[in-house]
This record gives structure tokens, sequence and C-alpha cells, in this order.
């Protein structure tokens, strides 16, 4: 079959390079050549309030690596490494049940994974927000709980309750976490599925045979199996947290900024495009880096002859 594709391409270049042209013209047009711009500014400096000239300096970078950009570097990456952390261990159990659920089951579960992909995030968040906010649903059902407990101690003449205090949930690094949690577990889950609903069932079958437990056949059997839907998921959910931008500029308070807040000033309250450019390329450069690590450490998979 790979032969007869071949020879296709060989007799007919002309059609395959007529198909291929325009999403590689639209590809360099509207992605590569303005990343290239970019690219450009961060080696540049304001000349005036309009102009950037392009210098070759590196003092962006330089200063980017200042403690102040450092440290919400580094915060952005333990915010996002955390949330990685939590998606990953509510997707397992979430991904390995809709793996073994029943045919009608496991498209309901699919289509609730998915369905928060058909709403806006913006409008998401703001219903995370309704929720979280002082005079929120939590902390109004916390409320009923503490006045319902607070009747049944006073019925039996039990010491009185203090009034209720609203939980802070709103505007600190919990909500940050919670909303980058609620948008990114979606894309950890999907991955885990895919991984999972490839497993080889009868080996899990010849492993509990054998005399091994339950859980020991998670770990040994079904855990390294799912090591390509791990990493995808690590994958696709870590790089898009280190850049949110939506989420804690709503969700977070002053000490809860990322790093994508701080670009997103550069490039509008101050006006600093090249050093904007230079942040924002210091992501990229680790996401290619992350990518790397990702496509090394992957299970090679065996050619077919």
């Amino acid at each position: 079959m790979a032969e007869t594709v071949n020879e296709s391409w060989k007799k007919s270049p002309g059609m395959f390079a007529s198909l291929l042209a325009p999403p590689t013209l639209f590809l360099f047009a509207f992605l590569l050549a303005p990343l290239f711009v970019v690219w450009t500014y961060s080696f540049g400096h304001n000349e005036g309030l309009t102009e950037i000239t392009v210098d070759g300096t590196f003092a962006n970078y330089a200063h980017a690596l200042n403690p102040l950009y450092l440290s919400i570097l580094i915060k952005s990456f333990a915010f996002a490494a955390f949330t990685t952390f939590i998606c990953l261990a509510a997707g397992f159990p979430i991904a390995l049940a809709i793996t073994f659920a029943k045919a009608k089951t496991k498209s309901w579960l699919l289509l609730l994974i998915m369905l928060p992909f058909w709403t806006n995030l913006l409008i998401r968040t703001y219903a995370l927000m309704a929720l979280l906010r002082t005079q929120g649903y939590v902390n109004g059902f916390l409320h009923i709980v503490w006045n319902g407990i607070a009747g049944v101690l006073h019925l039996v003449h039990g010491p009185a309750l203090p009034a209720f205090q609203p939980l802070d949930l709103l505007y600190n690094n919990f909500a940050v976490v919670l909303g980058l949690v609620y948008v990114q577990l979606p894309f950890m889950v999907l991955p885990l599925y895919s991984a999972l609903d490839r497993l080889d069932r009868s080996l899990l079958e010849a492993s509990l045979d054998l005399g091994a437990g339950h859980l020991r056949t998670m770990v040994q059997v079904v855990l390294p199996l799912a090591m390509p839907g791990v990493a995808s998921g690590i994958l696709v959910t870590l790089i898009p947290s280190v850049g949110a931008f939506l989420t804690p500029d709503l969700l977070g308070g002053v000490d809860s900024q990322m790093i994508a807040n701080v670009i997103e000033r550069q490039f509008k309250a101050a006006n600093d495009w090249p050093f904007g450019a230079a942040i924002s390329f210091l992501l990229m450069y680790v996401t290619f880096v992350a990518i790397a690590l990702q496509s090394v450490f992957a299970p090679k998979k065996e050619a077919r002859s």
C-alpha cells in the first residue's frame, strides 16, 4: 500500500503539489512570517514611541532573566506543574472508567468530557467566578450547611456556633490553579483515554490469572502501556498552562499573575514590544525543549515489515 502511494506521488507530482501549495502558503503567511517578525523584534529596542530598531542586541533576553521576571517565570512553571499533576491524578481514573465502560455509556462520557469545548473560555471563566466569589454559590451552599448544623446543635442544647464567614476562594493562587485544572483537564483525559483504549485486554486477564491483584496489574501492566498517553497528556497540559493568560487575569490577584500577563502588559501598557517578544520566545524555546524531550523519551514504534 505504501509503495502504491509513493508511485502515485511520482506519477502525478503536479496534482499533489497543487493540493499542498495552499495550506503551505497559508502556514507561511499567517504563522511563520508573523513569528519571524516578532522574533526579530526580540533583538531590537524601541526608537521613539512607534518605531523599533533591530540591532541584534541580546539585552532583552538578559533583562528577562532579571530576578523579578525570573521569579514570575518560575512561579508560572510551578502553577503549571501543579496543575498538570492534579489533572493527571484526576484524569487517569476518569480515562480508565471511560475505557472500561459500556459502548453506549462510553459515548456519553466522552461527550461530557468534550462538552466544555463547545462553550467560550471567557464564559466558562465568568461562570467559575460566579461560583467562587464571596457571595457566590459555593459560599452560599456552605452558609446553608453551616446554619443547618448550628440549628441542630441549638436544638440539642449544644454550643452555639459563630456566624459563618465566607471563604476567600477568588483572586488568589487557589483560584488560579482551580481555574487551570478546570480548563486543562479534558486535554489530559483525551490522550489518556486514547492510550488506554488501545490496551490489549488479554494482558490484563493474563496478569489477573497469574495471581497479580488489581492494584499490581494497574501499576505493572496498565501504567507502563499507557505511558505514551501520559507523556502526551503532560505535554498538552503543561505547555498551555505555562502560557495561560485569561485564567490568572480574571481569577488571580496581584500576587497570582503569570508570565503571560507580563507579556501582555509589555505589548500594551508598557509599549515595549522587543522585551515582550523576548519573553514570548523564551517560552517558545522552553516549548521546543519539552517537545524534544517528549520525542526522545517516547517509546519507539517498531517498523513494519
